[in-house]
C-alpha cells in the first residue's frame, strides 16, 4: 500500500510544482515590458514548464498575412516569418484556429491526416542539424480576434505526443499571451507619435490624427499649426503631448528669456533658422539649455555638440514657429536693427583675457560696438517697462550679467562676456558725466537718452564698487508719467472717502508712506489732481520730477548746490502758496518746516520712509518735532504698497483648504474678520495664478495699491500730544475705522484682485 500512496503523493507534488511554475510563466507574462521581451526573454521558462526542447512564439502581421517571431541567433535579434496557410504546422493553426498534438513530424501519413495539404518544412532542421520529432502548436486569441500562435517542439525523454495536461497548460498560456499580446498592441498604438497624448485624452480621433497629416501637406502648414487651427487644439495641450513623447520640457516663446550673447555669438541667425533649434541659456548645473524642434534626432544632435563644443547639453522640446520666434528676438531687437551677437561679434576682444588689468582690455568705452551694446540695453529695458536696470559683472563666472526689474521682480535680461566689463561701465560714466578713473568709491549721475522714435528718457545712474575689483551699475528709469485720478488708485470706499475729505481741507498736513517704489509720488499727484483748479497756487519740489501736471509750478531740487527740500520749502512759503508738495521728509528741517507751513495756513503733502501710518508719528515725534504743533497740523496719514495683480484673462477661481481659510482669518484677525461676512462654505471661491501667454505664464499681470489711511480725529490728536506709543495709536485708528495694510490686501484678494501668497509678500501686519 505504501509504494502506490508514495507514488500518488509525488506525482501531487509534481503536478503542484508544475503548477507554480505555470503561474510564475503567468505573472511574467503580465510584467513584460514589450513584445520583444515576451518573444526572447520569457522561452525558457515555457521550456521549463513543459520539459521540452524548444519554443517558438509567434505575433500576426494582419497587412502581410504572416505570423512572426523573434529569436536569438549570436548576439542579434532576428526575425522568421510564416504565411498564414496550410502549408506550415504554423501556419495551418493560424489559419485554422485548431491546436495541432504531433507524434512525429516527419511522419507524412500523421500530417495528412491533419489536413491534405499540411507539410513540415524540414530545412531549418537541415541548416542546424537539429532533429523535429513532437510538435505542439496552439492559436494565441482575445475576444475571438487571431493574435498569435505557440509552438513547442520535442519533449525531453519522451515518447509519443504531448500529454492532455501539457495541452491545457498550453491554452492558459495562450490565453494570458492573448491578453498581453492586445494590450501590448493597443499600448504600441498609443505611443507611436508625438501627438497620441491628445489621442489618449480624447482630444483628438485617430482617424482625424491620419487625416492632419495628408491635409496638413496639401495646405503647406506644420502639423503642430494645422491642429491648432482645424481642431482647436491648445498650445498647452500640444506641448504636454510632446513632453510626455520625448521625456524632455516643452518650452513657449518668452521674450522675458535673457538673450544668450554668448551662446549665439559664432552662431549665423539663417543657418539656426534653417535646422530648426536655437541655445536659450544654460541651465543651473552648467550645461548648455538647447531648443530643437525634433531632440531624438540624433544626427542633429551630433552636429549641435560639434558646434558648441560640447555634450553637456539639455535638449527641450519647441513649436517650430516658437524657435523661430527665439531667433527673431535674439538676433534683432524690436528697436534696433544690429542683434546682440553683431555687436558681440565687432568686439575684437578675447574673452579669455578677463584677467588682464582693466587698463589692458582691448575693448574701450569709444568703441561704436559697446555704444550700441548699452544703447540697446537701454532701449529694451524702455520696451519691457523695466523700472531699474542692473549691470553686475561677476568675477567668478567670467561674465557681466544684465538683469531688469519689472513689476517690482527683477530677472536676468542677458549676459556679456566679462572681457567687455570696464568698457561697459566706462561707457555709461561717460553718458552720466561721472569720473571715469574714480573705480573705488561710489558715485551718482543722470543720463538723459533720446530713443530713435523721439522720446526722452531719464535715467538715475548709480556706481558701486565690489568686491574683486569691479563695479556695478544701477540705472533707475525716470519714464516721464501721466497723472491718475484717485478713483484708478484701487482703494477700498472707506480710504477713498477719507482721503477725499482731508485733501479738501484748507489746511494741515497729509503724508503718505512707504518704501521706495510703493507708488507714493503717484498717490500724491492723484490727489494734487483732485484739488488742482485755478484758484488754488501750487508749488511741488521734486527729486527727480518724474509726473508733470498743467497748473503746477514744479521745481527740481539740487542738493548738490545747497537747494534741498527744505530750502525749497522756504522759498515757498515767500511765494505765495496755497498748496505745498515736498518730495520726502529727509531731515529734521524739513518736516519742522513742513509743520510750521501747515500751522499758517497752507496745505502741505509730503511723503516718509515708514512702514505703517501709526509708526510715521513716532517717527516724526523721534525727529525732535513738537507733539503739540505736529497733532494740531495733522490731517491724515496713508501707508501704501503695491501688490502684484492677478491677470484678468486666466485667473482661475478655487474652493480654499480649511487651513487656508484659517490663516486668512487669523491674519486679519478674527473679530475684524466677522464684519465682512465671509464664511466657510461649499460655495466660498478665491483665485489663484495660472498662466497665459498674455501674462507670459506668470499668472500675474501690472500691479495695484493696497492702502492703510489713518485720520487724524480728536482722540488721536490727543494721544500724539501725549506722545502714546504705536500699538495704541493702531488701536484707536483700527477702532474709527482704519484697515490695516494686511487687511485691505486681504480684502482685495478675496474680491478676486490678488492672492493672499502677494500680499503677504508685500507687507507684515
Amino acid at each position: 500500500m505504501a509504494g502506490p500512496a508514495s507514488q500518488q503523493i509525488n506525482e501531487l507534488e509534481e503536478q503542484l510544482q508544475r503548477r507554480k511554475k505555470l503561474q510564475d510563466i503567468t505573472n511574467r507574462i503580465h510584467s513584460a515590458q514589450n513584445i520583444k521581451q515576451i518573444l526572447v526573454d520569457l522561452k525558457d521558462g515555457i521550456l521549463n514548464l513543459f520539459e521540452a526542447h524548444s519554443i517558438t512564439i509567434y505575433i500576426i502581421d494582419h497587412l502581410r498575412n504572416e505570423i512572426f517571431s523573434m529569436f536569438l541567433y549570436g548576439s542579434k535579434i532576428n526575425e522568421i516569418r510564416v504565411p498564414i496557410s496550410n502549408c506550415s504546422i504554423a501556419g495551418y493553426v493560424a489559419n485554422t484556429g485548431k491546436i495541432a498534438n504531433i507524434a512525429d513530424a516527419y511522419d507524412d501519413k500523421e500530417l495528412k491526416a491533419i489536413d491534405k495539404e499540411l507539410t513540415f518544412d524540414a530545412s531549418w532542421d537541415n541548416k542546424s542539424g537539429f532533429r523535429t520529432k513532437q510538435i505542439l502548436t496552439a492559436p494565441v486569441y482575445h475576444n475571438g480576434k487571431l493574435m498569435g500562435v505557440v509552438q513547442i517542439l520535442n519533449k525531453k525523454g519522451g515518447i509519443g505526443r504531448f500529454s492532455e495536461d501539457e495541452k491545457g497548460f498550453m491554452q492558459e498560456i495562450c490565453d494570458v499571451l492573448g491578453v498581453a499580446f492586445f494590450n501590448q498592441e493597443r499600448f504600441a498604438r498609443k505611443r507611436k507619435t508625438r501627438f497620441d497624448y491628445l489621442i489618449s485624452r480624447d482630444l483628438l480621433k485617430e482617424d482625424g490624427l491620419d487625416a492632419a497629416w495628408e491635409e496638413s501637406r496639401e495646405q503647406k502648414e506644420t502639423m503642430e499649426v494645422y491642429l491648432m487651427k482645424k481642431y482647436k487644439i491648445s498650445k498647452d495641450d500640444l506641448g504636454k503631448s510632446f513632453a510626455e513623447f520625448y521625456h524632455c520640457k516643452f518650452v513657449q516663446y518668452n521674450d522675458k528669456i535673457p538673450i544668450p550673447g554668448d551662446l549665439i555669438k559664432n552662431l549665423k541667425k539663417d543657418y539656426l533658422r534653417r535646422e530648426l533649434w536655437v541655445p536659450i541659456g544654460r541651465t543651473e548645473d552648467g550645461s548648455i539649455n538647447i531648443l530643437v524642434d525634433d531632440p531624438n534626432n540624433i544626427l542633429k544632435r551630433d552636429m549641435i555638440e560639434n558646434l558648441m563644443k560640447t555634450k553637456t547639453i539639455r535638449y527641450d522640446v519647441a513649436l517650430t514657429g516658437d524657435i523661430i520666434k527665439f531667433i527673431n528676438y535674439f538676433y534683432q531687437s524690436p528697436e534696433d536693427e544690429t542683434s546682440i551677437s553683431d555687436i558681440l561679434g565687432k568686439m575684437d576682444a578675447d574673452e579669455d583675457e578677463g584677467d588682464e588689468d582693466e587698463e589692458g582690455d582691448i575693448v574701450t568705452e569709444s568703441d561704436s560696438a559697446i555704444m550700441q551694446l548699452v544703447n540697446k540695453i537701454i532701449n529694451d529695458a524702455y520696451v519691457r517697462r523695466t523700472s531699474d536696470i542692473h549691470i553686475e559683472p561677476n568675477v567668478g563666472k567670467k561674465n557681466v550679467e544684465v538683469r531688469f526689474r519689472v513689476d517690482g521682480d527683477c530677472a536676468l535680461y542677458q549676459t556679456v562676456p566679462y572681457s567687455y566689463r570696464a568698457a561697459l561701465i566706462s561707457r555709461i560714466k561717460i553718458m552720466s558725466n561721472l569720473d571715469i578713473t574714480i573705480k573705488r568709491l561710489p558715485q551718482d549721475g543722470k543720463i538723459k537718452f533720446r530713443r530713435s522714435g523721439g522720446d526722452e528718457i531719464e535715467l538715475r545712474v548709480a556706481t558701486i564698487p565690489t568686491q574683486g575689483g569691479v563695479e556695478d551699475v544701477v540705472m533707475r528709469i525716470l519714464a516721464k508719467g501721466e497723472t491718475l485720478p484717485l478713483e484708478a488708485m484701487g482703494m477700498l470706499p472707506r480710504n477713498y472717502k477719507g482721503l477725499l475729505d482731508i485733501c479738501e481741507k484748507p489746511y494741515g498736513m497729509i503724508l503718505v508712506v512707504g518704501p521706495t517704489g510703493s507708488g507714493k509720488t503717484t498717490t500724491l499727484h492723484a490727489a494734487l489732481h483732485h484739488i488742482n483748479t485755478p484758484d488754488r497756487k501750487i508749488w511741488t519740489a521734486e527729486d527727480p520730477v518724474e509726473i508733470t501736471q498743467y497748473g503746477l509750478r514744479q521745481v527740481q531740487v539740487q542738493s548738490k548746490i545747497g537747494f534741498d527740500f527744505a530750502a525749497a520749502m522756504r522759498a515757498f512759503l515767500r511765494a505765495d502758496p496755497d498748496v505745498i508738495m515736498v518730495g520726502e521728509m529727509r531731515d529734521f528741517e524739513t518736516a519742522k518746516t513742513g509743520v510750521e507751513a501747515s500751522l499758517t495756513g497752507h496745505l502741505v503733502f509730503s511723503t516718509l520712509h515708514t512702514n505703517s501710518a501709526p509708526e510715521t508719528i513716532t517717527r516724526l515725534l523721534d525727529m525732535g518735532i513738537d507733539p503739540l504743533n505736529f497733532a494740531d497740523a495733522l490731517l491724515g496719514i496713508l501707508a501704501q504698497r503695491l501688490v502684484r495683480t492677478l491677470c484678468k484673462n486666466c485667473k482661475e477661481p478655487y474652493h480654499p483648504t480649511q487651513q487656508e481659510y484659517n490663516e486668512i482669518v487669523e491674519s486679519y484677525g478674527e473679530e475684524d474678520f466677522k464684519k465682512l461676512n465671509v464664511a466657510y462654505t461649499d460655495d466660498l471661491k478665491l483665485y489663484r495664478p495660472k498662466g497665459c501667454d498674455i501674462c507670459d505664464k506668470t499668472g500675474y499681470k501690472g500691479r495695484m495699491g493696497i492702502h492703510e489711511l489713518l485720520v487724524a480725529s480728536d482722540d488721536i490728536k490727543r494721544m500724539i500730544q501725549k506722545h502714546e506709543p504705536v500699538e495704541n495709536l493702531r488701536e484707536k485708528s483700527m477702532s474709527e475705522g482704519m484697515t490695516t495694510l494686511l487687511q485691505d490686501g486681504i480684502q482685495k484678494s478675496i474680491q478676486g484682485m490678488t492672492d493672499f501668497k502677494q500680499v503677504r509678500r508685500v507687507c507684515i501686519k
